[in-house]
């Protein structure tokens, strides 16, 4: 009876907010259909108001002049990767060469609790973060502020090396131990225990309640609809469009996508590790090789393409395509692709087989480097050097990735959308997890609360697929970034006990 009375209460505040979206009023679902209306259109419809009020409150701008402003959850995520940066000396630097030996296994002792191996968590957490950030969040960040985007997605990429550590720390040494034998870890725990700890208990609790209702949130959106949207547009393209099977039905493909994934997420973070921790090279590799065999193909327009990346980069002109501007883009996809100072890696960081919570935030700083540095980077060249960005600026996401791939290689389209598929279903493998531990948190464990939130997580797989691009990036975003609210709190106020963790780990080890 309190799960049920505590899912009702989540339900209702979440379907309480297009209530308070807009004063204007919405067409109801039943008025839609009766129209000229697709089902997928009157989906659509129903969940722009609930995007749009959310996202008007996170992305909220600060103003800097009559024309220009920034939004204030990219400074706060850019600040706290810098101040952790230095903070804790620089460790990407540092530690980089340790952390290759620990995902080797050099270091790993297996009987050690636990439930994974270094490499299957790095794989675990990379299969959520590894994805469509990668090859459609790029190339929205250069359609709209331009090559300059590439170069600051870099450097946020480098910076949030540091903050990726200190959360996975974290995660490891508060994570929970069941009597099973699982593990359960991530910014909950040590927002509660950690920060009791110091006496901030009920700042604690509070934040841990936020950061897990956030993190539902970001689970269906996110790591879900936003995931199922861009695989099928990708699908529908390279099945011929207008005339493709699944053009107009969106439901079939969630539907289908949805029947796989729940097949995966029923056994937990042992059956989702095993299932990333082949999926994840493999895409990887084929993504990587044919990038590298176009920029190979084009190496004397290599450093052009650099030379439009710093000229964007470090340019006073315009707005949208000025520094700032790329700057504000190349920082707001690179959080949203590697998710440093989010949270979310940590809940799949901490079911890792070790003795030593550093160890684990050693592997978790290789995350951004993989992700945005090398991958997103690769990504961003092959757009620029092929002028795709310019050439096809009516395009956007996934679809410019594309134009730009296959104008150089015509047949790749068909294997670029297999990697969207796989990309997106290892995503929604991970996503389902860390939304399964934070409804675990909300509701308890009992079977009950786990299957009921599969199957939610599972039926909007289905939504995802029918809405709109617009709608689903502007839900996933506002969700996402707004873990980074409660996690970045409790990051600050628990540095020093990272740090303890470091030097003590080092004193060990030697």
């Amino acid at each position: 009876m309190r799960f049920l009375f505590k899912l009702t209460l989540l339900l209702c505040v979440f379907f309480s907010v297009p209530v308070f979206a807009s004063t204007e009023q919405t067409q109801s679902f039943s008025e839609c259909l009766e129209s000229e209306m697709s089902i997928d259109e009157c989906v659509d419809l129903q969940v722009a108001p609930v995007s749009d009020f959310i996202a008007g409150i996170i992305f909220s701008e600060i103003s800097l002049s009559d024309d220009f402003g920034i939004r204030w959850i990219v400074v706060w995520l850019a600040l706290g990767a810098l101040f952790f940066t230095i903070y804790l000396k620089f460790i990407s630097v540092w530690g980089f060469r340790h952390a290759i030996d620990l995902v080797r296994g050099k270091y790993s002792d297996p009987h050690s609790p636990g439930e994974v191996s270094h490499f299957q968590a790095l794989t675990a957490a990379l299969s959520g973060t590894v994805g469509l950030g990668n090859i459609a969040g790029v190339a929205v960040a250069i359609s709209v502020g331009g090559p300059g985007a590439t170069f600051w997605m870099i450097i946020a990429g480098l910076l949030g090396m540091s903050s990726k550590f200190a959360e996975c720390t974290l995660g490891v040494k508060y994570r929970m131990y069941h009597a099973d034998g699982t593990v359960s870890g991530g910014p909950k725990y040590y927002l509660t225990a950690g920060l009791a700890e110091r006496g901030f208990g009920d700042l604690g609790r509070i934040l841990a309640v936020f950061f897990a209702i956030c993190c539902i949130g970001g689970s269906i959106g996110g790591g879900n609809m936003f995931q199922a949207n861009q695989a099928y547009s990708m699908t529908v393209e390279a099945t011929g469009g207008n005339n493709s099977f699944f053009a107009n039905k969106g439901w079939l493909f969630g539907s289908i996508i949805a029947v796989l994934v729940a097949v995966v997420i029923i056994g937990g973070i042992k059956s989702i590790a095993k299932v990333t921790a082949r999926l994840v090279p493999f895409m990887a590799a084929v993504y990587l090789i044919t990038a590298v065999f176009i920029l190979l193909s084009n190496f004397s327009e290599i450093p052009s393409a650099f030379g439009a990346i710093i000229r964007g980069a470090i340019s006073p002109e315009g707005v949208v395509g000025g520094a700032i501007g790329a700057m504000i883009q190349g920082f707001q996809r690179a959080a949203f692709s590697n998710e440093a100072g989010i949270g979310s890696a940590a809940i799949a960081h901490s079911a890792v087989k070790t003795k030593e919570p550093a160890t684990e935030g050693f592997v978790a700083l290789l995350e951004p480097f993989i992700d945005t540095v090398v991958i997103c980077t690769m990504t961003a060249l092959v757009i620029i050097i092929t002028g795709a960005y310019s050439e096809h600026s009516n395009l956007g996401g996934v679809a410019l990735t594309s134009a730009a791939f296959t104008s150089v290689l015509p047949w790749f389209k068909g294997i670029l959308a297999a990697a969207v598929i796989l990309f997106a279903f290892s995503t929604m493998l991970s996503w389902s997890y860390y939304g399964s531990i934070s409804w675990a948190f909300l509701f308890g464990r009992s079977s009950t609360a786990s299957y009921s939130y599969k199957i939610l997580f599972c039926l909007f797989i289905v939504l995802g697929s029918m809405a709109s691009l617009g709608n689903v990036i502007t839900f996933s975003d506002s969700m996402i970034f707004a873990m980074s609210l409660a996690n970045l709190v409790g990051l600050y106020i628990l540095a020093p006990v990272v740090k303890q963790e470091v030097a003590d780990y080092r004193e060990r080890l030697k």
